[in-house]
């Protein structure tokens, strides 16, 4: 049946004798067939539609058809099989957005040497400022990238420094070094522990840790453990 189709269309201000003109029936046929008493089938069929286009509107048009079906069976308690409402999503015109998987933002520069594993796996210290873990994320934000990095003291579990940039360059992990330095005053030998990536492996981190008198430690790519 054509008709629900024109009659969606008028609904959103399409006028109906150009609907039936492009596709090819009667403008009389369509006000005939919407002057009879509607079905049961069509009134919930017109009410499912309705709370598909709710759900994908409160997602803002974020959601597919996976996603609005659960939130109809386990949100609304709708008893509606998931491929019903992945054939009127379809027929409405709607659609989700699909996100490109997100690599890590950890890059191993193959020309450096990393540091030897001093701590292989071993996270209990026996006191405060003797081991610090430091490790980088990344944040989107609505202007861009946003990196993070964060020094721990493996004793306390207390992030000691932390510093954030739009970039991923050395100084955002010696800033964050420098961050803990200050606020600590740790002995030196205190071992940073950190995983291969090319912001810990760059000459001015490893230059900097000297100067600290902070032995670097590295243990896997992308995680310091």
């Amino acid at each position: 049946m054509i008709y629900p189709v024109v009659c969606e269309l008028a609904a959103d201000g399409v006028p109906v004798a150009v609907t039936c003109r492009v596709l090819e029936v009667s403008t009389w046929g369509y006000y005939e067939w919407t002057s009879r008493p509607a079905s049961d089938l069509a009134w919930e069929q017109a009410h499912l539609m309705q709370a598909i286009r709710e759900v994908h509107a409160a997602s803002y048009g974020t959601y597919g058809h996976r996603r609005v079906h659960a939130e109809l069976v386990l949100g609304q308690g709708v008893r509606v099989s998931h491929g019903r409402v992945e054939r009127l999503m379809r027929h409405c015109g709607l659609q989700g957005v699909h996100r490109r998987r997100l690599r890590g933002c950890t890059r191993r520069d193959q020309a450096a040497t990393p540091s030897t594993d001093l701590v292989e796996r071993n996270f209990t210290p026996a006191g405060p400022d003797r081991l610090y873990v430091a490790d980088v994320t990344q944040h989107r934000t609505s202007e861009g990238w946003l990196y993070l990095a964060v020094v721990l003291d493996c004793f306390s579990r207390r992030v000691v420094g932390w510093s954030m940039a739009e970039h991923i360059r050395s100084e955002l992990v010696v800033d964050a070094l420098q961050m803990a330095i200050w606020n600590r005053r740790p002995a030196p030998g205190t071992v940073h522990h950190s995983d291969h990536g090319s912001t810990y492996t760059a000459t001015d981190t490893t230059t900097r840790c000297t100067q600290l008198g902070i032995r670097q430690s590295m243990g896997r790519v992308g995680s310091p453990s």
